[in-house]
């Protein structure tokens, strides 16, 4: 049996989880004795469309016997996907819902399922979280994904299904990185009302984009400002071990959500089927958990308020 080629194609090389994507695909390979190229969209759907026509479309290099890839944008590239499995190009999309797999399914002998984080119980556990950090209410600054990525929108539904009606939010925009949370707080604060609103908690769908807020607020405001701002609880998600779960224990973050990287599971599930010439699931969730557990939130809080626990 000939060695698998995989191409796995991720959002971008400057976000926790997607690095942490990157590292699932990299040790798989190692594990599975397949080879695997990495790219990155620069989080720009065109970009990534045009990356992948490229390969499925080249006929000087070998193609790769499936693609694995994360949409940077807010569709998951239908044509792209039918030009893929045309060529005998197994076709895996992560943590996306795309409502054309099962037409692609028929008739097609390469793999061609979905892999996919939930993103309306992750977004259910940061409202939870909330419950848990402000037990009497309050006012929270929340840095949402893209406007156009079905994953924020899934994630913000979730947390307002599980947020108390005592809790309010302020939404800002983020792009999954650091850098673009920190512009985002940045320019809230230039704004007469970020001033007229006390933000009691700070979150962000996903840590970097937590700690991008964290670092704007200890650069952008005056010393007496600053002490409050960074006194707060912070809260993100995907919770790695080196970063999010880290940023924890220090005490950068009080909480995050943990989501497992899938593109290595995604390898090994189009290595399984391709030898035993089965298709996977159409579909396969991945379950987050929250760090640490609500109820040790909820205890800490209570504690650290001086109420009774």
């Amino acid at each position: 049996m000939k060695k698998l080629n995989f191409l796995v194609s991720l959002t971008t090389n400057d976000n926790d989880y997607q690095i942490e994507q990157a590292n699932s695909a990299k040790d798989a390979a190692r594990r599975l004795n397949v080879d695997v190229q990495i790219i990155h969209a620069d989080n720009d759907a065109i970009t990534q469309s045009q990356q992948l026509l490229k390969v499925i479309q080249s006929g000087a290099a070998p193609r790769p016997d499936a693609i694995v890839f994360e949409p940077a944008g807010g569709t998951g590239f239908p044509q792209v996907a039918r030009a893929a499995t045309a060529a005998g190009i197994g076709w895996v999309v992560l943590n996306r819902e795309v409502d054309y797999i099962p037409e692609l399914r028929k008739g097609c002998k390469a793999p061609v399922f979905s892999i996919t984080s939930n993103h309306e119980e992750i977004g259910r556990i940061q409202g939870r979280q909330f419950a848990a950090l402000l037990p009497k209410g309050g006012f929270v600054l929340y840095i949402q994904g893209p406007s156009g990525s079905p994953a924020a929108q899934q994630r913000s539904t979730g947390m307002y299904e599980t947020k108390p009606v005592n809790v309010q939010v302020r939404m800002l925009k983020g792009k999954w990185t650091e850098v673009s949370s920190y512009q985002a707080v940045s320019s809230w604060l230039r704004l007469c009302t970020s001033h007229e609103i006390h933000i009691d908690l700070v979150s962000g769908q996903d840590d970097s984009m937590a700690m991008g807020a964290r670092k704007a607020f200890q650069e952008q405001t005056s010393v007496t400002e600053r002490e409050r701002w960074l006194s707060l609880p912070y809260t993100g998600c995907d919770g790695l071990p080196q970063t999010g779960q880290a940023w924890v224990s220090s005490g950068l973050l009080a909480a995050t959500v943990v989501v497992p990287a899938n593109t290595g599971m995604a390898m090994e599930m189009v290595a399984q089927a391709v030898s035993t010439g089965t298709q996977p699931p159409e579909r396969t969730f991945t379950v987050p958990e929250s760090f640490p557990s609500v109820e040790e939130l909820a205890r800490g809080r209570t504690k650290s308020q001086g109420i009774p626990g």
